[in-house]
């Protein structure tokens, strides 16, 4: 945010639920005056706990580092560019779709300790 993000007002933090990802974390890694300035400037905006976009980024990450990355070695930057581009481009062709397994009845059953009870 002091580099990259210097003329930002405001930048929004996207970030799953890990208890590490708080405010408290800035005051314990920085002085009180620079972690108060970077907080001010700070959206946080989390993703849901179940069933998030997050989770199918980290499923596509997964898939790209085990089909395509692997244990293979680049010469450079370029190189993995170019790899990588190919496998996505490959990937996005078959327009795959996310299976989230159950339907909302059974999400509703499996996980009804995350739902909020509704009185009628």
């Amino acid at each position: 945010m002091r580099t990259r993000y210097v003329v930002a007002e405001k930048v929004i933090l996207v970030c799953d639920n890990l208890n590490t990802l708080t405010i408290g974390a800035f005051y314990e890694t920085f002085d009180a005056e620079t972690a108060r300035a970077l907080v001010r400037r700070l959206e946080f905006r989390h993703a849901p706990k179940h069933g998030s976009w997050l989770n199918i980024a980290e499923n596509e990450l997964s898939a790209m580092t085990s089909q395509c990355v692997g244990e293979r070695r680049f010469g450079t930057i370029a190189e993995l560019k170019e790899e990588t581009a190919a496998w996505h481009e490959h990937i996005n062709d078959k327009q795959r779709g996310v299976d989230w397994q159950f339907r909302i009845d059974d999400a509703r059953l499996k996980l009804k300790s995350v739902y909020p009870k509704i009185v009628t």
